[in-house]
Order: C-alpha cells, then structure tokens, then sequence
C-alpha cells in the first residue's frame, strides 16, 4: 500500500513549494465547498457577507471588493432581489447607481449558508488540532497581509 500511494506522489521538488501546497488545499477546499453549497449559494454567500461586515453598498463597490464582474453581480443581485435578501434602490446621491442593502430574510440566508461554510472548514483542516488551525489562520493572514489586495 505505501508503495502505491508512493507512486502517486508528485515530486518532492512541488511537493516543497508553498505555492503548489496552497493551490492543493485551494483546489481542496473548492471541491469540499462544492459538495455544499452550489455556485449560486458561493456567490450569495461573499455578497451577502460583503453588505453584513459593510452596510449599503453599490453594486459596483460590491463587485470591486469581491472582484467580481459589474454583470455577475447585477444577476446575483437580482436573485437576492428576487428572495427578498437584499433591497435595491436608487442612489440618492447619484440617480444612476444602485445601493444595495441586507435584510433581514438576507442575514437568516447568511447565518445558514456560515453553516455550511464552517462544516467544510471543519472538514478541510480535521488533520489539524485547534491551536494549529488558529496558527495557521494567523500565517495566512500575515501571509496575504503582506502583499497588495488582488481581485478575487
């Protein structure tokens, strides 16, 4: 059996790279995430986390703090719109744009998708005790912190 899984290994040079590491435990995570939660619910998640932590935003603020396209966001919006998790209205300051706001149908809509989200975080970092989940939260975030912001 070691032999076996040893075959399947790639090599020790990748192996050694913190990049090909990270992008294993992205590709990981992506795949854990997708048994979960939809694209959809992905999308509504980010967006309705956006509006909780920043209150009323625009839509075009919300697609350039998640890096997302003005298109995507507009059809995320109008789903939101459509189940009544979020409200749209015109910017009083400036007719052209929208403002975007959580509701309280939102908030219940984030707190459930949290759940999944934290079940597949429990799921990806199970081979970790406690403290070494907490440090490795804190290197990644000094990790990204260290570098400038990049689009989603």
């Amino acid at each position: 059996m070691a032999d076996m899984d040893h075959a399947l290994q790639p090599p020790a040079r990748l192996r050694a790279l913190t990049s090909w590491q990270a992008s294993k435990v992205s590709t990981l995570g992506a795949r854990l995430t997708a048994r979960r939660m939809p694209l959809g619910a992905r999308a509504d998640f980010a967006v309705l986390a956006a509006l909780e932590e920043y209150g009323t935003l625009s839509q075009a603020e919300i697609g350039r703090r998640l890096g997302l396209d003005r298109n995507d966001v507009s059809g995320i919006i109008n789903r939101l719109e459509d189940s009544r998790r979020v409200d749209r209205q015109a910017d009083p300051a400036n007719r052209r744009r929208n403002v975007v706001t959580l509701t309280a149908a939102g908030r219940q809509h984030l707190d459930q998708l949290q759940q999944h989200a934290d079940a597949v975080q429990a799921e990806l970092l199970a081979g970790l005790d406690t403290a070494e989940q907490r440090q490795l939260q804190a290197l990644l975030t000094k990790l990204l912190d260290s570098h400038k912001p990049q689009s989603a």
